[in-house]
Order: structure tokens, then C-alpha cells, then sequence
């Protein structure tokens, strides 16, 4: 806070103040109607009560003059002086920042209380014939200076303010997120606070995507957030984004998944997984789970966007891990006791062939070796498991047995 200049027994000074303190209710009606003439942010954002407005003015015209006279000596150096002459300025700008008012037009007003304020004493000098030039000098410099503490006790207190409200509109925000993906906007109440607080329509469709975490910090995901947010936006696309302890979640506000696809395939930074699209906010929380599940698709150590609707075999089996362990041993069972180097070039073999129908040329292609060694790897495989890959029936759970493979925790297929 600025040292005040100080000289004691400036009684003209004094005298001017003590006057221009009995007139406040009238000066305060004055700067009202100055702040309303020439400070039109009050009247654009229109949430300062005329009330409040008066009020405000006059405790701080008040305790700016006491604070004036305590700088030119009005009372002695072992006189008790008030422990806090800035409450009305501290309270001023909690109560701004509370009605969101710029903080710009708050300060606004206070220079022109300032400007009143040193008008008032002028013409209370000239009409009393106490213009002293060196005392009226003194006086000027000791206005200013308590109109600019006091204005940057009012930004303090407006600041601090903003912090709080930004650290209760974060967790309000976090709650009606574990609402919604806990199934909550199926109450209509809960749906339309939930809208308007987030930011997306009240009317679906929706889908939603959920990312891997890539900074535990945070600060990492709020970019992730706001740079696919933006992305999407460009190709027209609503989109909220919340950060979880593992995940980072976005809301999307779209009818078709394709675009959404496509921007995320180009631009996600980490394995990610997107749901269908649900009709309400009331199946975000379904939404939820399938994007939830389509992530889970993606093999380790990939970076890919698994759209649900591409991953639904998948999802099925993670949706079940004891019936796919099930699968896994009944029908992969007898390989797991063969070496690890001949397993992978077998279940590899197997794979291909199973993808391209049992073509043998078509598989040799693929896992790059003779067509004799394809027939070969296939009768071992014959052999081990005691299945005839000519009885296409079984095809299907084979399948499905080498998915849920790749999908389940590292085992004894790894």
C-alpha cells in the first residue's frame, strides 16, 4: 500500500474535508448519476441494483474522505485509528465480481469518485477563500493516492472473489458431469441445469468420447480439451470436455459420428474410444459406458480412435471377461502350453487365415511365408487343439477366442 504523504496540522485541509464529509448524501447522489452518464458498462451488463449502486458509492465516498483526512492530520499520532478504513472498498469488490461485473467498469467508477471528490473540495476552498496553493497542492496528491489504494483494495478483494466463484463454478460443473454419466438427466430438472451449466443443447442427439489421460497434472488434458473442442467446432461440431482421474471425457452434440471420427482419428494424442449416439442427455450416461468399452478395444500400445459401432464383437466379449476366458480356453486352450515364439507364429497363421476366409494363398501374403508352410502351421494347429478347421462352424468361436485374446489382460497368451 502507497505511504501516504503526511503533514500534521494542515487545518485547512481538514476544515475543507470535514465539510465536503457532511455533504456525502449529497455527492453521492451526484456520482449515481455520473456513473450512469458516463460509465455505460453499468447500464450494458444492468446487474448493479440503483440500491446497491448508492450505497456503495456513499461508504466509499465516506471512508475516502476519513481516509483524506487521516493523510493531512486530523487526528493525533497516539489516537486508535480504525483498523480497516477499506472495508467498503473490499466489499465493493466482492459484491462486483459476485454480479460479474467487469472489473474495468468498477475502477471506472472509482476515478470518477475520485474526480467528484477533489471537485467537491475545490469548490468548497474557493467558496471559503481557503485556496492556500501549497496546502491545496498536499491535498490533491493525498486524494489520489487513497483513490488508487483504495482501488487496488477493491481489486484485490475482486480477484480473490473471482478465484472462489471459478472454484465453485468448477465443482458445480464436475457434479452435474458425475451426474450425467451416472444417469442422473433422466430427471428433467437435472437435464436442463445440466445443459445450460455445460454448454451444450438441451435436445440430443449426443455421442460421447472418452480419451486416456496424458498429464496427470491436468494442465495437459484442459489443452486436449480446447484443442478438439476447437477442431470440432470447425467442422460443426458442440463439444464439452471434462477432465477425470483417468480420463478425459467429451460430450458431443451430433446426429452422425462420421465427421467426429475423422476429426478425432487426426487430431487425439492418446487411445480413444467413442460411443454411439443416444437420443437424450437421459442415455448419456449409456453413451458413457459404450465409449468407455470401445476404448478398452484398443490394443496396448496403439494410439487409434475404436469407434463403438466398428468394435461391437469386441465390446461384447470385454463386456463379459469370465465367458471370454471361458471362450479363450476352450477353444485356444491346448496352445497355451506351446512354446511362446511357435504360439505367436500359430495364432498369427490362424488369424489370417480366419480374416481371408481360408484362403491359404491370401494368408501366405499376409503372414509372409510359403503356401506350404501355411498348410503346415494349420495341421499343428489341428493337432494341438484337436478342432477340424475344415468344419466351419467352430470358425466363428475362433474368432472370437483370438479378439478376446489380444483384449484381455497379458496371460498365458502373451
Amino acid at each position: 500500500m502507497t505511504e501516504l504523504p503526511h503533514r500534521v496540522g494542515t487545518r485547512t485541509a481538514t476544515s475543507l474535508v470535514a465539510d465536503v464529509l457532511s455533504r456525502v448524501p449529497e455527492l453521492t447522489d451526484a456520482l449515481v448519476a455520473l456513473i450512469a452518464e458516463q460509465n455505460p458498462g453499468y447500464r450494458r451488463v444492468n446487474v448493479v441494483p440503483r440500491e446497491d449502486l448508492w450505497r456503495s458509492c456513499h461508504d466509499n465516498l465516506t471512508r475516502v474522505l476519513q481516509l483524506v483526512s487521516r493523510a493531512a492530520g486530523d487526528s493525533a499520532e497516539d489516537e486508535p485509528r480504525d483498523p480497516d478504513l477499506y472495508d467498503a472498498a473490499r466489499a465493493t469488490g466482492r459484491q462486483r465480481a459476485q454480479q460479474r461485473m467487469p472489473l474495468d467498469d468498477v475502477l471506472r467508477s472509482f476515478r470518477l469518485g475520485g474526480r467528484l471528490v477533489w471537485e467537491a473540495l475545490i469548490h468548497r476552498a474557493r467558496a471559503g477563500e481557503l485556496a492556500d496553493p501549497d496546502e491545496l497542492l498536499d491535498l490533491a496528491s493525498w486524494v489520489w493516492t487513497v483513490v488508487d489504494d483504495t482501488s487496488a483494495q477493491v481489486a484485490i478483494a475482486y480477484h480473490a472473489t473471482e478465484r472462489e466463484l471459478v472454484r465453485v463454478d468448477e465443482q458445480r460443473r464436475a457434479t452435474l458431469w458425475e451426474g450425467l454419466l451416472h444417469g442422473r438427466a433422466k430427471d428433467p430438472a437435472f437435464a436442463l441445469q445440466a445443459a445450460q451449466s455445460i454448454g451444450v443443447p438441451v435436445d440430443g442427439p449426443y455421442a460421447v468420447v472418452v480419451l486416456d489421460r496424458g498429464d496427470i497434472t491436468g494442465t495437459g488434458d484442459d489443452r486436449t480439451g480446447a484443442a478438439l473442442e476447437c477442431k470440432l467446432a470447425d467442422a460443426g461440431i458442440v463439444s464439452v470436455w471434462q477432465a477425470r482421474s483417468n480420463t478425459l471425457v467429451g460430450l458431443l452434440a451430433i446426429g452422425d459420428t462420421t465427421v467426429a471420427l475423422r476429426v478425432l482419428r487426426e487430431n487425439a494424442p492418446s487411445p480413444a474410444g467413442l460411443s454411439m449416439t443416444v437420443p437424450t442427455l437421459a442415455q448419456v450416461s449409456t453413451a458413457y459406458e459404450q465409449a468407455v468399452l470401445a476404448r478398452n478395444t484398443v490394443p496396448p500400445g496403439r494410439v487409434e480412435v475404436a469407434a463403438l459401432a466398428d468394435r461391437l464383437p469386441e465390446a461384447l466379449l470385454l463386456s463379459s471377461p469370465a465367458l471370454a476366458e471361458a471362450l479363450i480356453e476352450r477353444r485356444l486352450g491346448p496352445l497355451l502350453k506351446v512354446p511362446l515364439a511357435e504360439r505367436r507364429l500359430l495364432l498369427d497363421t490362424l488369424n489370417s487365415w480366419l480374416r481371408t476366409g481360408g484362403s491359404i494363398n491370401q494368408t501366405a501374403n499376409a503372414v509372409h511365408c510359403h503356401r506350404n508352410t501355411v498348410i503346415n502351421r494349420l495341421r499343428r494347429i489341428e493337432s494341438i487343439t484337436g478342432l477340424d478347421l475344415a468344419n466351419t462352424s467352430a470358425h466363428l468361436e475362433l474368432s472370437l477366442a483370438l479378439r478376446a485374446s489380444w483384449l484381455l489382460p497379458p496371460g498365458p497368451l502373451a
